[in-house]
């Protein structure tokens, strides 16, 4: 099996301490499913700065495959991120050379011979999506909170498997959950914070909670919880035990500061 995480990367910089943390969904994703023991590639750009170095550097050592990382003149992007009560508060981002991040003929080449694809809502592919449909790749997408955005009914028919972020259990991410696997995943799922998550199948609700542990920092949760449920996914397993999986995860990632 491979997967390849495509689309976003940034540097998370903590300005309080001036700790500077490779970020981005697709990233923290590429990262997690390679610490789980799944070969993985990353697709995106990043600048010829110092950053961009650091990223790419970082990703080799976590085993991630970079021989699909451009490197154009610019700035790579960054975040600026305060931690508050053990909970991150996002400050300024600078997109840099990201601004201008789209798929090559040579990208797509290459996803095509993945078992799966990730992506997020910040990604910049989710035009290029229909041209993996049918075609063997799964695809894995993460629309973060932005459950109102346009985007979400425009991606949806191209996506197996559709990561939500809520705060809790009620009917409207019930009924919204509903709505979104009928609109073409294999499964919809809300990671619901402190509450756990949630998925729908089109058969029915599954539910499971959460790996207690002592916080240090929520950078990353949402994405490594995702990481678990795929690398189940990727195995065969069923839906219960890749949202365990998840949640196990995304503990993990808990305990300490930075993403990874």
């Amino acid at each position: 099996m491979h997967v390849a995480t495509v689309g976003d990367n940034c540097i998370d910089f903590y300005f309080k301490t001036g700790q500077a943390f490779p970020g981005g969904n697709a990233i923290n994703v590429a990262v997690y499913l390679a610490r789980l023991g799944i070969p993985v590639s990353y697709v995106g750009v990043v600048g010829d700065d110092e950053y961009g170095s650091l990223l790419i550097n970082k990703l080799m050592e976590r085993k991630v495959d970079t021989s699909h990382v451009r490197v154009t003149h610019g700035k790579t992007a960054i975040t600026m991120v305060e931690i508050l009560d053990g909970d991150r508060v996002f400050g300024d981002y600078y997109e840099g050379v990201l601004a201008n991040f789209q798929l090559t003929e040579d990208d797509i080449e290459f996803l095509l011979t993945q078992d799966l694809i990730h992506t997020a809502f910040w990604g910049k592919v989710e035009k290029e999506l229909w041209r993996f449909k049918g075609k063997g790749p799964l695809v894995s997408f993460d629309f973060a909170d932005k459950l109102d955005s346009e985007l979400v009914e425009k991606t949806l028919p191209y996506v197996d498997y559709a990561f939500f972020a809520y705060e809790q259990e009620d009917e409207f991410i019930r009924d919204y959950l509903k709505h979104a696997q009928n609109k073409g995943p294999k499964v919809a799922i809300a990671t619901l914070n402190v509450h756990g998550s949630i998925a729908f199948d089109g058969t029915g609700f599954t539910r499971f909670g959460i790996i207690p542990v002592e916080v240090a920092d929520t950078m990353g949760a949402g994405d490594s919880y995702i990481a678990g449920f795929l690398s189940g996914i990727l195995r065969g397993l069923p839906l219960p035990k890749c949202m365990e999986l998840g949640a196990r995860t995304a503990s993990e990632t808990l305990k300490y500061n930075g993403a990874w």
